[in-house]
C-alpha cells in the first residue's frame, strides 16, 4: 500500500453506523445504545479515522473524575486489520494526547485491555502506556476475561491531595 493520507473526523448522527459497524468487526465486545449515543455528546473525545476518505478506525474517549482525579478513559481505540501498521493508530492517539495537553487539567489517560491482545499492549507501551494492575474477570462473554489496566500519567497527584483522601471525615 502506498502512504495515504490519514485524516479524522467527526462522530454525527449521520455517520454513528459506520461507527457501530466498525466497531463489530474491530473489538470482541458489543457496545450497546447509550455508548453510542454517549459517543454522540462527547464532541471531540470521538473521531472516526479515515484512509484515503475510507473509514478504517475510530477513537471513542470520556472524561472520567474518580479518585481524586480527572482522567480521561480510552473506551474503543482501534483500526480495521489490514490497515494496521500505517500509524492510524498513532494518529488518533495523538489525537486523543493533545486533547489532554490543551485541556492541562487531566491527570492520565488510562484503558483496558485484553491480557492475550499483544499487539495493543506493545503499541500503547511504545506511546508510554503502562500497565498498572491486571482486572480479572472484566470482560463477560469472551475469553480470556482478564483485561489489563494501562494508563499514561501526565502529572504527579499533589501532596494536598494524598492527604485530604487520607483524612477520615468524623
Amino acid at each position: 500500500m502506498t502512504k495515504g493520507r490519514i485524516e479524522l473526523g467527526e462522530v454525527t448522527q449521520h455517520n454513528i453506523k459506520q461507527l457501530k459497524r466498525l466497531n463489530q468487526v474491530v473489538f470482541p465486545v458489543t457496545y450497546n445504545d447509550k455508548f453510542y449515543k454517549d459517543v454522540l455528546e462527547v464532541g471531540e473525545l470521538a473521531k472516526l479515522a479515515y484512509y484515503n476518505d475510507i473509514v478504517v478506525g475510530a477513537v471513542c474517549c470520556r472524561i472520567d473524575t474518580s479518585e481524586n482525579q480527572r482522567r480521561l478513559y480510552i473506551m474503543t481505540l482501534g483500526c480495521l486489520a489490514p490497515y494496521r501498521r500505517l500509524n492510524i493508530g498513532t494518529v488518533m492517539l495523538k489525537h486523543v494526547l493533545d486533547i489532554c495537553e490543551k485541556d492541562g487539567n487531566i491527570d492520565c489517560v488510562f484503558l483496558h485491555v485484553q491480557v492475550n491482545n499483544e499487539g495493543a499492549i506493545n503499541f500503547y507501551e511504545k506511546h508510554g502506556f503502562t500497565i498498572a494492575e491486571e482486572k480479572k474477570n472484566y470482560y463477560k462473554r469472551i475469553e480470556p476475561a482478564d483485561a489489563y489496566l494501562l494508563q499514561k500519567c501526565f502529572k504527579q497527584p499533589s501532596r494536598t491531595a494524598i492527604s485530604e483522601s487520607a483524612v477520615v471525615p468524623s
